[in-house]
């Protein structure tokens, strides 16, 4: 696979590695300040495809810069909850010392509580910590594969109850009258929605796990201790080692991946006395089915 991809990438000077079974991949050979060509674009969007999560170095770029780049792949999500650039809504801080983060140090897939959750988000890393801060991804395809079969098929047939409130909650985003009213109008304008436990990927045709320990409340057609056992474990299977790839940050690092097909958990073991600054785009996507 990487031979091939090398190889095919001649032309635009891209580079794709592979860096485990399942799920990752670094790829060099391309610079964030420039439009994409349509080579390098469909390039990298059959990597996104293939590795579901692809890592870049040494990639400074300004806020205005990053939704250039993240708008080549579709319409761009303003977070309801999540502060945001001055002047650039498109654009989350992600900033320790000024935001409890809490909701991301848990396996979770992002904005699943719209009905067209996100195509994928591209994370730029702007100050992290001399070590720790590390942010993991799990591959929603090799979980759902390493199920039984019988297993597979009931959970074909269920759907779940997504709710914001389950990691944006009052006494963590609602502590100030100014942010009790931010809070207020994201829950009226985020009711819960409804997706299918395992979803079909719109462009690889493939089935993957759909709940998430961030959003997902409920399975809806089973009892509820029948539905928290079984997403009890479906959080604890989609964390296994053989489905994730770990990321260590540098500064200017960037992470594009597609949030269709992945979880992902960032580390929350620096301490609050370290700072860490991630920049955040999310792309629009489409309806799971």
């Amino acid at each position: 696979m990487n031979t091939q991809a090398n190889l095919l990438s001649k032309k635009s000077l891209l580079s794709i590695k592979q860096l485990s079974p399942n799920i990752g991949a670094v790829v060099q050979g391309i610079d964030f300040t420039q439009p994409l060509t349509n080579e390098t674009k469909q390039m990298l969007e059959q990597a996104l495809l293939t590795h579901q999560v692809l890592f870049f170095r040494n990639q400074a770029i300004n806020p205005k810069q990053q939704v250039a780049f993240a708008r080549q792949f579709g319409e761009l999500h303003i977070h309801p909850i999540y502060p945001q650039v001055d002047n650039q809504p498109e654009i989350i801080i992600l900033d320790n010392q000024k935001t409890d983060l809490r909701d991301n140090a848990i396996w979770h897939t992002d904005v699943t509580f719209v009905e067209t959750p996100p195509l994928g988000s591209v994370l730029a890393a702007k100050k992290v910590p001399e070590f720790g801060g590390d942010t993991l991804w799990s591959s929603g395809y090799a979980a759902f594969e390493a199920l039984s079969p019988f297993f597979q098929a009931l959970l074909e047939r269920l759907t779940a109850t997504h709710n914001m409130m389950q990691s944006f909650s009052r006494e963590r985003f609602g502590n100030t009258p100014e942010a009790l009213q931010k809070w207020q109008q994201a829950q009226l304008d985020n009711p819960c929605v409804v997706h299918p436990v395992i979803r079909t990927h719109p462009t690889t045709g493939k089935k993957l796990i759909f709940v998430n320990e961030g959003f997902t409340m409920k399975i809806n057609e089973l009892t509820d201790s029948e539905s928290k056992a079984i997403l009890s474990f479906l959080f604890q299977h989609i964390a296994q080692p053989e489905f994730t790839i770990r990321w260590h940050w540098q500064v200017n690092d960037i992470a594009f991946w597609d949030n269709r097909a992945t979880q992902h958990y960032a580390t929350n073991d620096y301490g609050s006395n370290t700072h860490r600054v991630m920049h955040r785009a999310t792309i629009n996507g489409d309806k799971p089915f």
